[in-house]
């Protein structure tokens, strides 16, 4: 029997609560194997873990309590920096600003148009596709699901504006989802329809983490889980920003009637709904899911999901599964059953990683979390040297062996940045933001290597033969 209503549709579980723990109840974990007692653990009668797993539930459990208590004023200083960083760019440059402020002619950025920037959108502030790489060319797909991801992280304006008058697609709809467990509308998520191609296709693109988000921090250290039949054990944190219906699970379907009048819905169950209608409209239709960090993680547990209902309509139109700096969502198990699956419906799921990048490390894949990555990983090196890889180097990035070489490949990358407007084009200038994360990735490798700006660069410049493999592959299978 469960000590929670998990049990319900998991018999093998562990939930996390940081919004019940105390401080003394918190290092008790430290001490004590029996984690039912815990009223901030949610788990089977009789769960016990080693040290060095109640050593991890300790610091998820911490870092989520700090996150919760540091929300508000951590927004106000990400709002705050980037309004600064949409004031200076709307009036130039600082002596502009400066000289505008002067004559009281600032022009101050609205949060809410079309060209106003997030965090993530000043670190890369490119909008248009890259007129060399068109429909046909094998990594077309690749190219416009990363400019999607980044496109993700705008407001509802900037996405509008920037499919229908710079990419000529066609807009379907920007859309805030609720989650569950945290209670608020948490998850994003996008669709665009493109017809240049020779059969409708569609984009599903979901947003990565925000970086003055504390909900969508604490979504990604949230190490709850749940085993769930015929798949294994798959992050509890993904689930939650995914849509899993709190002491339900994945029921497969839902009434959206008993849903609040002000409540936005469930992204999996809205999303699929959208995808229904679209692709009963057009035989011909397909769809891709992609997403960057984060929005990589939820696009291939959409998927898992679509399998576990037996969404066979939606799984044979399923084009392919994009991610880029996409975390780890499950054990072996589930890797093998989502390998399964996509072999099944022959569903390319492209994982694309660049560099050093630390987020495609995590969580940890060892004995003590046991988090698997599966499908093709594409990586790229700090040259956009591609090659197809069944694991990134150095899996758990942290290594004392490995930091010399990481801080040597941070200080080219710091050069490069200085050098790639004149060695390649203009396209491809750093700003002032990026290169201050170089700086910071000198003490701290893999910080800037998270960048959407290298993952846009390594759909562009990697070289072509890496795709044409994947392209030959899909087509013997």
């Amino acid at each position: 029997m469960a000590c929670g209503f998990s049990g319900s549709f998991s018999s093998n579980y562990m939930l996390l609560k940081p919004e019940e723990v105390d401080i003394r109840d918190l290092f008790g974990i430290l001490c004590s194997s029996d984690l039912e007692k815990r009223k901030f653990v949610d788990c089977p009668e009789n769960t016990t873990e080693n040290f060095s797993r109640r050593r991890i539930i300790f610091v998820s459990i911490s870092v989520q309590k700090f996150l919760q208590s540091v929300a508000k004023p951590m927004a106000s200083v990400g709002s705050m920096m980037e309004m600064w960083l949409n004031l200076w760019s709307s009036n130039h440059n600082l002596g502009m600003l400066f000289l505008n402020f002067l004559r009281g002619t600032v022009v101050v950025p609205d949060k809410a148009s079309a060209n106003y920037l997030s965090f993530v959108g000043n670190v890369d502030k490119r909008v248009e596709l890259d007129k060399n790489i068109k429909p046909g060319d094998n990594r077309y797909y690749g190219a416009l699901s990363m400019m999607a991801a980044k496109v993700s992280y705008e407001n509802n304006a900037f996405i509008e504006t920037t499919v229908r008058d710079h990419w000529k697609m066609e807009f379907l709809g920007a859309f805030d989802f609720w989650n569950d467990y945290q209670e608020k509308a948490t998850t994003q998520a996008f669709m665009l329809r493109d017809k240049n191609v020779d059969s409708d296709m569609i984009i599903v693109a979901f947003r990565g983490t925000e970086m003055f988000d504390a909900d969508a921090w604490c979504t990604d250290f949230d190490i709850s889980w749940y085993e769930l039949l015929g798949m294994g054990k798959v992050h509890g944190g993904f689930m939650k920003a995914l849509g899993l219906k709190k002491n339900q699970g994945w029921p497969k379907e839902i009434d959206h009637e008993q849903t609040s009048h002000n409540q936005p819905h469930l992204a999996y169950y809205a999303i699929r709904q959208k995808l229904r209608d679209l692709l009963q409209t057009n035989d011909q239709a397909k769809f891709i899911l992609t997403g960057h960090s984060l929005g990589g993680a939820l696009s291939i547990l959409f998927a898992s999901v679509l399998a576990l209902h037996e969404e066979v309509l939606l799984l044979e139109r399923l084009e392919g599964v994009y991610t880029f700096g996409q975390p780890r969502v499950g054990d072996e198990k589930f890797g093998k059953y989502m390998e399964e699956q996509l072999e099944k419906y022959s569903i390319p799921y492209y994982r694309f990683v660049y560099s050093n990048d630390m987020v495609p490390r995590l969580p940890y894949d060892d004995s003590t979390l046991m988090f698997k990555h599966f499908g093709t990983c594409l990586y790229f090196n700090s040259f956009y040297e591609g090659k197809i890889v069944s694991e990134e180097p150095n899996k758990n990035y942290f290594s004392l062996w490995a930091m010399i070489p990481k801080g040597i490949n941070g200080i080219w990358e710091l050069i490069r940045s200085f050098l790639i407007p004149y060695t390649v084009g203009s396209d491809y200038e750093e700003g002032l933001v990026l290169r201050m994360m170089r700086f910071i990735g000198l003490v701290m490798a893999g910080i800037s290597a998270h960048s959407t700006q290298d993952y846009v660069n390594a759909t562009r410049l990697g070289n072509p033969d890496v795709y044409d493999h994947l392209v030959e592959g899909k087509k013997n299978k």
